[in-house]
């Protein structure tokens, strides 16, 4: 511990330029997957906003259990069936994949293409199931 206190202290420059760019990448990381929101403000959004709630997760886990009323479309065929989507453009749209992760990668592909609320489920699938909130099979 010693020595990274005094590291600190001979490199203050080298520090912070390595703090600011750890900075800017979690910004622009964040930035990229769009606004998250937890399994809680998704229910209220589908209960009260009537959200759409889009799972790109594979056949196999979206057989496991999905969200009711959820629309599949799995992340890899998700550039050919926008068409099938277009309809939802005004509503808000909720991504859900497994983890939350792939999940950015949908909604900057969902933005390009002219929707306007698209957000993703934080910790997808596995935090909404962790919190015991009703899915279907």
């Amino acid at each position: 511990m010693e020595q990274l206190i005094e590291f600190i202290g001979n490199h203050v420059l080298l520090v912070s330029a390595f703090i600011v760019t750890l900075l800017v990448l979690l910004w622009s990381e964040s930035r990229k997957g769009g606004k998250a929101v937890t399994p809680a403000e998704a229910t209220r959004l589908i209960n009260k906003e009537e959200a759409v709630v889009l799972d790109i997760r594979a056949k196999k886990e979206w057989d496991a259990g999905r969200i009711t009323g959820a629309i599949h479309v799995p992340f890899a065929d998700l550039e050919r069936r926008l068409s099938e989507l277009n309809k939802y453009q005004k509503r808000p749209v909720i991504v859900v994949c497994n983890l939350g992760q792939t999940a950015g990668s949908a909604v900057k592909k969902l933005k390009a293409n002219g929707f306007e609320n698209v957000l993703r489920l934080q910790g997808g699938m596995t935090e909404w199931k962790g919190q015991n909130l009703p899915i279907i099979k």
